[in-house]
């Protein structure tokens, strides 16, 4: 039976090995690229160099990407939080004909392949008459951000006690206290972790930014513009930065939610 478990968590341990391999070494090999000495994509790299990060501040078009990209998160993760809260309390807390299948409609987006979203956006505002630019860009973000939002405030509203907003209420806070003193502080790190995955998938969306947003340069997402620039021999290594930068961009709030939802489910499992 030793021998079993030994010979089972070795498999365990080599095949989680080739699992991370898999997902990491491409996204590796493009990080040190960025450095690489050569404006070639040789491996191994010639030598490290910081050469292209230089070129890549310097590069206006980069610059304005990341700009773009960093407003439309903004702005759609606002929306998604203010959105996905009060849908995600309207569901809990209230019971009322058609809840479920508004939970179903209120999640379907991050569901659906981003072609189809990003096509019946692009017809509906054409139908509205409403130009393509960051305001349907936003929009169009903020459909599939509030369901991370709505998902990460429902769990927790499912987990909390309403003895506790009962008690306030009891002791004589009125409603805006006991949510300002009581349910906002218990809801806190479900919605910074809901509003940090939000604007980790808005930065790095490019599917539904294909169809939602403007045609001029200057209104290019940084997905965008790496996509636009990979085939440019002289933009290769630039792209490589840009794309090390995105990649850092997307990981770090992922891993600031996913540490703020396991340290609060923690807690409340004691």
């Amino acid at each position: 039976m030793t021998h079993v478990n030994r010979s089972t968590r070795f498999g365990f341990r080599l095949w989680t090995v080739v699992v991370i391999a898999f997902l990491w070494l491409p996204l590796a090999v493009v990080a040190v690229l960025s450095f690489n000495t050569s404006s070639s994509l040789a491996w191994p790299p010639k030598g490290l160099t910081l050469h292209w990060w230089g070129k890549a501040v310097q590069n206006q078009g980069a610059r304005d990407a990341l700009l773009m990209s960093i407003k439309t998160a903004v702005f759609a993760t606002v929306i998604a939080l203010l959105l996905g809260t009060a849908a995600a309390f309207a569901v809990q807390r209230y019971r009322f004909f058609g809840r479920e299948p508004l939970s179903l409609m209120i999640v379907l987006p991050i569901a659906l392949p981003g072609i189809v979203t990003g096509i019946a956006l692009n017809a509906a505002f054409r139908q509205i008459g409403l130009d393509l630019g960051i305001i349907t860009l936003v929009i169009a973000h903020a459909t599939f951000c509030v369901v991370v939002v709505y998902n990460n405030v429902l769990a927790r509203l499912r987990r909390m006690s309403p003895n506790l907003e009962e008690a306030s209420a009891d002791l004589g806070a009125d409603m805006f206290q006991t949510f300002r003193m009581v349910t906002f502080p218990l809801l806190r790190s479900a919605l910074l972790a809901g509003g940090l995955l939000a604007f980790g998938l808005s930065f790095d969306e490019i599917v539904v930014t294909t169809f939602t947003n403007g045609a001029g340069t200057d209104l290019q997402t940084l997905p965008q513009w790496i996509l636009s620039n990979l085939s440019r021999g002289d933009q290769q290594p630039i792209v490589n930065v840009m794309a090390t930068a995105v990649m850092l961009f997307s990981l770090v709030p992922v891993w600031a939610a996913q540490r703020l939802t396991g340290e609060q489910s923690g807690l409340a499992g004691r």
